[in-house]
């Protein structure tokens, strides 16, 4: 199929006169375009996209991006459109990322890239189900399994997005929970380095793990950007649903969910301008951690939070886990797993490949895996129940419903 139009000679100059009248306004610090690396190489250019964009574009077309509107942060069991989700979050991490790297003169399609794709291999039911299923993995395969390394594994390996390494590795490094008085970015890798450092992730224990630093700048605005989106905003949450909370103790960041984002990104581009690294006062980290340890003790551990978590969440995806597995040895075609996932066009590439690629071809527990991280919430809930129709666990799930005189504003 032949180019639907061309543009003329005046119209390529003019485009890249635009493209390089914004690279010669980027810090000296900033990434540029051509230094962007791909490990497929292509011969597909874009006058009018960055290459940065077009991994923005490939990020959000993915088949997998659509399901973080029903991946919920930290209210899974609690009937309110007004929490966040998944998909939102990654949207609030780009736009408090990109407001920092505009004042600090970075590349911004290289933020927006990092920052939505961060997330996409997060489970159903938040940072409980991660920690859920990298027990199953660990059970079973003697592996770890982290968001982070399931991003990059989603976008480059299942579903053959072929992003730059800028952007696989931003998203790769950006699961920092510990907060930094300084982001200072690594030397860039190359794509062995990368992978190595993606092994490293499944083969070592988290507390064994240093964490990695970005290979820019703009990874290193999105790590802090991440805390930043969910430090102010779960606290939000957590009012919308009526948790009983006692007050928080003062601080120099703000009380509202505002004021933590406006006060936290004034003050790391006033400390990071014209700096080859993003910096904050010990002052400000100190509120920072201290807010947080406040989010796990007043929202994160409260059992009205954590009990369904552990008592229905937790045993039903072992049970999944093992049906799953099972079926796969026994190439059971009409269980879920392949009708839903295997078969989808989208990734039977990677788990069905041609028989010159047979090296391709993977384990059940790999598989299963893939499956299950893939899931969003209330899918988790429909398939449980639809395998396991008369199992009580069915029972154990129960959400707070719109109309909860305990939570009704």
């Amino acid at each position: 199929m032949g180019k639907i139009f061309d543009f003329a000679h005046q119209e390529l100059l003019y485009l890249e006169e635009l493209h390089d009248g914004h690279e010669a306004a980027l810090s000296p610090y900033a990434a540029r375009d051509a230094q962007a690396k791909r490990e497929r190489a292509s011969d597909y250019t874009d006058p009018v996209r960055s290459k940065f964009a077009v991994d923005i574009d490939r990020i959000l077309h993915n088949a997998m991006f659509n399901r973080g509107a029903d991946k919920t942060q930290v209210f899974s069991f609690f009937r309110n459109d007004d929490v966040t989700r998944r998909a939102s979050h990654v949207q609030l991490v780009s736009r408090i990322a990109r407001i920092i790297g505009k004042a600090l003169k970075l590349n911004l399609d290289l933020i927006e890239a990092i920052a939505i794709g961060h997330d996409i291999g997060h489970t159903p039911f938040g940072h409980k189900g991660e920690a859920f299923l990298n027990e199953l993995s660990l059970q079973n395969t003697g592996r770890y399994f982290n968001h982070n390394v399931h991003s990059v594994r989603i976008l480059q390996c299942i579903t053959g997005s072929n992003l730059t390494l800028q952007t696989l590795d931003g998203i790769l490094c950006h699961n920092g929970e510990k907060a930094s008085v300084k982001y200072e970015p690594a030397p860039l890798r190359s794509f062995d380095e990368f992978y190595g450092l993606m092994e490293q992730y499944y083969c070592t224990a988290p507390k064994d793990m240093p964490l990695p630093r970005p290979c820019t700048l703009e990874g290193c605005v999105v790590r802090i950007s991440d805390i930043i989106a969910y430090l102010g905003k779960d606290r939000q949450d957590a009012q919308k649903i009526r948790l009983p909370i006692t007050d928080y103790a003062p601080n120099a960041i703000g009380a509202s969910n505002k004021d933590i984002i406006t006060h936290l990104i004034h003050h790391i581009i006033q400390r990071s301008v014209g700096k080859g690294f993003i910096s904050m006062d010990e002052t400000v980290l100190t509120d920072i951690e201290a807010m947080r340890r406040e989010n796990h003790t007043q929202i994160y551990q409260r059992p009205e939070i954590t009990a369904a978590y552990d008592t229905a969440v937790k045993p039903m995806m072992g049970r999944l886990y093992a049906a799953f597995k099972q079926d796969y040895i026994d190439k059971a075609y009409t269980s879920p797993l392949f009708k839903h996932y295997l078969n989808n066009p989208v990734v039977s590439k990677f788990y069905q490949p041609k028989a010159e690629n047979r090296r391709l071809v993977r384990d059940a527990d790999e598989v299963v895996t893939d499956y299950i991280a893939s899931m969003t919430d209330d899918y988790f809930i429909d398939v449980f129940r639809y395998i396991f129709p008369e199992d009580p666990l069915n029972d154990a799930v129960a959400y707070v419903g719109y109309f909860d005189d305990r939570y009704m504003r």
